[in-house]
């Protein structure tokens, strides 16, 4: 596996300008700069900058990933979009950490020392933006799911008694970047599947989003409209559709119900709903394991069957490809010898088999290499 680095940063609610993109510029030749991204793959070197200072100056999203295992995800989000009590009992000292400047806070997931070798070999990094940036769109409307997955995530180092923030309603359904999280994060699926257990199905509202949508601008006053309309026509859209997803997410958490005396579980009592849940899920992949090798083995039966409808075609295929006095000649026959075997066995016996094989073998018994292919096969002993 050869050693990289990968960086990628999105500008999101504003586009670089272009004094900034030469800023970057005299910082890395190589990289790909445009007003919304900054991408650049190292096989040797490092970026000459630290990334959370272009996350406070320039960006709204940064993914980094390495060779050797270490993935990072950071968003940037206006400060008006959490308290910071909100966001204090998601954090943790490995996976997921909060920062603040005077108008953002900063938002950061990290997965070190993975031992998943063949991901990281795999993977160069430069399909995570793409996947992760929706999160960023889910916590402006109050989704508090990716906070707590990230709390999730560091559940192999959290002690037995560490209580977990309050669970977010829709675990158990996440969206498709948040699905992508569990897999940057390498979240245990079982651990997953035991916090997830009896919670709130799913985000609220349900589904009826048109519904919810009219009662939401059916609380609009005008002045309101006023303003983001103001904004659209001056091209400001971004600010515009920042000012409606903060208003809209805000009475989205006006009406969530209030849950009473929902207990907080220990990690202990997450583990152990975990182990259940692998028990489970291994019981449940047993069966489908055991269906699927029956309906192989049906398959593979029915094939034989068909080789004996006519078993001396069979024969002379094989004899054929023994007579070219190749290797690629006597491969293909004891691939089909291998077969016809286990198709007489099924359908008649093993001494059917034996029989024929002897009368095959009379005009090829002075082929060597032939005859140890058969007795490595266990069809012949020399």
């Amino acid at each position: 596996m050869s050693e990289y680095q990968y960086y990628e940063f999105a500008a999101i609610d504003r586009p670089l300008t272009r004094s900034e993109m030469a800023e970057l510029r005299a910082i890395s030749t190589r990289a790909v700069i445009s007003p919304h991204r900054f991408t650049n793959h190292y096989e040797w070197g490092d970026l000459k900058a630290d990334p959370a200072d272009w996350m406070r100056d320039y960006f709204d999203a940064f993914v980094y990933s390495t060779n050797w295992g270490s993935c990072h995800l950071s968003l940037r989000l206006p400060a008006t979009a959490f308290h910071k009590a909100q966001l204090r009992p998601f954090i943790t000292r490995t996976t997921l950490a909060v920062k603040s400047s005077n108008a953002h806070w900063i938002l950061d997931w990290t997965l070190d020392d993975s031992e998943n070798e063949d991901r990281f070999a795999e993977d160069d990094g430069s399909g995570w933006m793409r996947r992760l940036m929706p999160l960023r769109d889910e916590l402006l409307r109050g989704d508090l799911r990716p906070l707590y997955l990230g709390w999730l995530a560091a559940g192999a180092a959290l002690d037995d008694d560490a209580k977990e923030p309050d669970v977010p309603p829709g675990l158990a359904a996440l969206s498709p970047a948040q699905q992508a999280l569990v897999e940057f994060l390498e979240i245990d699926p079982d651990l997953l599947q035991a916090a997830s257990a009896g919670t709130a199905a799913s985000m609220p509202g349900g589904d009826d989003g048109a519904k919810r949508m009219t009662a939401w601008l059916d609380t609009w006053q005008t002045p309101d409209m006023k303003d983001v309309l103001t904004k659209l026509a001056l091209g400001q859209g971004r600010d515009a559709e920042r000012q409606v997803t903060s208003h809209y997410a805000a009475w989205l958490k006006a009406r969530q119900p209030v849950v009473v005396d929902v207990p907080r579980r220990r990690m202990a009592v997450l583990r152990e709903l975990a182990q259940s849940a692998a028990a489970v899920r291994q019981a449940r992949e047993a069966k489908a394991q055991a269906r699927r090798e029956a309906k192989r083995r049906s398959q593979h039966d029915a094939t034989l069957r068909r080789l004996m409808a006519a078993p001396h075609e069979s024969w002379k295929t094989i004899d054929a490809l023994a007579a070219r006095g190749t290797a690629t000649g006597y491969d293909q026959a004891m691939r089909l010898l291998v077969e016809l075997a286990e198709a007489y066995a099924l359908v008649f016996n093993r001494e059917a088999f034996n029989h024929e094989l002897q009368r095959f073998l009379v005009p090829h018994a002075k082929r060597g290499a032939l005859l140890r292919r058969l007795a490595d096969a266990g069809l012949w002993s020399v």
